[in-house]
């Protein structure tokens, strides 16, 4: 038994924290930019309400990724033979990987889509890349995972949680 589930338990975490590149990419076109005015000081602040589009930004990614660790925990549940607690421990761990992978990737594509101007003059507006900041966003596609996989588990009537005889 402990060999069989050898394979799954090093591969799932690898192969679900590939998710973070387009989850990064696609949070990266999703997320709103910041408009800032260049100040006789030199320092760029928010236009008007521009400073909520950190909230939009951290609110996209949350749903994203939650989206990406239900579809993972729901995807997992369907590999039938190795159902049990090595695949949800690596749908967590893979989530978790997935979720920073594309916090971090996704900051620099977003950086890449929105450069910043080279020598702004004071009263230019500049466009600002979107940014995560915040640790907590790693921790929504993970918890959706381990939410979705939990459930099945608790739905399923079987001792062997249906898994087929090899």
């Amino acid at each position: 038994m402990a060999k069989e589930n050898l394979l799954p338990g090093l591969a799932v975490p690898a192969l679900v924290s590939l998710l973070g590149v387009p989850l990064g990419w696609l949070w990266s076109r999703l997320a709103p930019p910041q408009d800032r005015l260049v100040t006789s000081s030199g320092e760029w602040v928010p236009v008007l309400v521009e400073s909520y589009h950190r909230f939009d930004a951290l609110a996209i990614f949350l749903l994203l990724s939650s989206a990406t660790g239900v579809l993972t925990g729901a995807a997992l549940w369907m590999v039938r033979r190795y159902r049990g607690p090595v695949m949800l421990l690596g749908a967590v761990l893979g989530s978790l990987v997935a979720a920073w992978l594309g916090m971090r990737l996704g900051t620099a594509f977003a950086a890449g889509a929105y450069p910043a101007p080279r020598a702004p003059q004071v009263g230019d507006v500049v466009v600002v890349a979107p940014r995560l900041n915040d640790l907590v966003a790693v921790v929504c596609q993970p918890l959706a995972a381990a939410l979705v996989y939990g459930l099945a588990t608790s739905w399923n009537g079987l001792d062997d949680l249906g898994r087929r005889p090899h």
